[in-house]
């Protein structure tokens, strides 16, 4: 750091002792995060064990939220006189600027609906991203991804600005927050951020091309029509062998709490799969760990909630969740196998076979035709920020816990009949 103007001294032995942190430096922001935290700990609050930027305070049966990024805070709860008390008190201790209801917040826009619902979309970050590609003025497409797309490392040549490339894809990373209809589409093109050839390049771009046809979409997000306790399940799929250079699988999944998708994912496995029940078993061990995560967050918000389900469209998974024989094909998962069957035998987790046409993960594992992706956006709850029907999405998560109960009823069958 530079010498403050008016104080500047030649002598180089000497050094600057500073009393407290400067906004700027890397240290700053901790110690920042080290004094609120402290204030609010004084207050009654609890540090969340599953998110240390999450503080939660219980009073006469009434919860309070603080949500913390650096100088950022997000504050909610169910009793708006302890909400604006809390704000109060905060006000006393540090030089507050309350910006009101939530409508932006780190890059993500909340619009508030009239029903009681929220619809998360990053509209300006999208088009600030699509102007700094000078693709501002593309033309817009149906789909992120085409099925008959297979990148690998080899082929065009390299791309003259790989910088960009980086650039872009990572931006491209903060943007599947709210567009879970993009999560493979940018897994695949982050794998070669290493060595970004131009065919990689024109896989971003036809993203880009397809962000720019659906500038207004985002995550809803809205309230249960039930009382507690709330349903969680999850999909769990995988995509055997799909990738040209290496032939590792690709897992994908996603849960939903009621009706609402919380989480998401489209992963490359770390290790080769010998057959599909084994990549499908992966991505089974690696979502049962996603949702053991989010029901330690669940009872910290002590939210109530019924035993969590994984549904899964492969047989022979399904079944070796539920079956203890161990065989020579399987020894070599035996961890996984543990690890999921543990939670099976304690009644901690419904492990059911669904349909693959009912298979809500699959557009996480692979790239699907343009025609269907009107109904992919539809059940991974991604919506236009103006044409949103919130009765049709309540009726389409009715139609999925049918569908659920079929599943579970037609998987019982086929154990009858074994």
């Amino acid at each position: 750091m530079s010498q403050p103007a008016g104080f500047e001294n030649t002598d180089k032995t000497l050094v600057c002792k500073l009393h407290k942190s400067l906004y700027g430096l890397k240290q700053a922001p901790r110690a920042w995060y080290e004094r609120l935290t402290h204030t609010l700990l004084q207050m009654g609050f609890v540090k969340s064990r599953c998110d240390p930027s999450l503080l939660v305070h219980h009073k006469h049966g009434a919860c309070t939220y603080v949500l913390v990024y650096v100088d950022d805070i997000l504050i909610t709860g169910s009793d708006s006189h302890l909400v604006k008390d809390l704000i109060h008190k905060l006000n006393v201790k540090f030089a507050l600027k309350q910006l009101g209801e939530l409508d932006y917040f780190l890059g993500i826009e909340v619009h508030h609906k009239p029903s009681g619902g929220l619809l998360l979309h990053q509209t300006k970050y999208v088009k600030d991203l699509l102007i700094k590609t000078n693709m501002d003025n593309c033309k817009p497409i149906g789909s992120p991804m085409v099925s008959s797309c297979r990148l690998t490392k080899f082929g065009t040549g390299a791309m003259t600005n790989a910088t960009l490339y980086r650039s872009t894809v990572g931006a491209l990373q903060y943007a599947t927050l709210t567009r879970p209809d993009i999560a493979y589409s940018v897994n695949k093109v982050c794998q070669f951020m290493a060595h970004p050839l131009e065919s990689h390049w024109k896989a971003v771009k036809r993203i880009l091309r397809y962000l720019k046809g659906t500038l207004n979409h985002g995550l809803l997000l809205q309230p249960s029509l039930s009382s507690p306790p709330f349903s969680l399940r999850a999909y769990s799929d995988a995509d055997w062998a799909t990738d040209q250079d290496d032939r590792r699988s690709t897992s994908g999944s996603c849960i939903y709490f009621g009706s609402n998708l919380i989480s998401w994912a489209s992963k490359k496995q770390q290790l080769v799969a010998r057959s599909s029940t084994e990549a499908e078993y992966r991505s089974m061990a690696n979502t049962t760990a996603e949702l053991l995560w989010i029901q330690s967050i669940l009872q910290e918000l002590q939210v109530s909630y019924h035993t969590p389900t994984l549904l899964c469209d492969n047989l022979s998974a399904v079944s070796l969740a539920h079956n203890p024989v161990l065989h020579s094909r399987t020894k070599h998962i035996e961890l996984d196998i543990h690890f999921v069957r543990e939670r099976v035998l304690s009644k901690q987790l419904n492990v059911l076979h669904v349909p693959a046409a009912d298979q809500l993960a699959d557009p996480l594992t692979k790239p699907l035709s343009p025609s269907n992706y009107a109904s992919i956006r539809h059940k991974l709850k991604v919506f236009p920020s103006i044409h949103m029907i919130l009765e049709a999405t309540q009726s389409e998560s009715a139609n999925e816990y049918t569908v659920m109960k079929m599943s579970a009823g037609k998987f019982a069958e086929l154990l009858l009949n074994a």
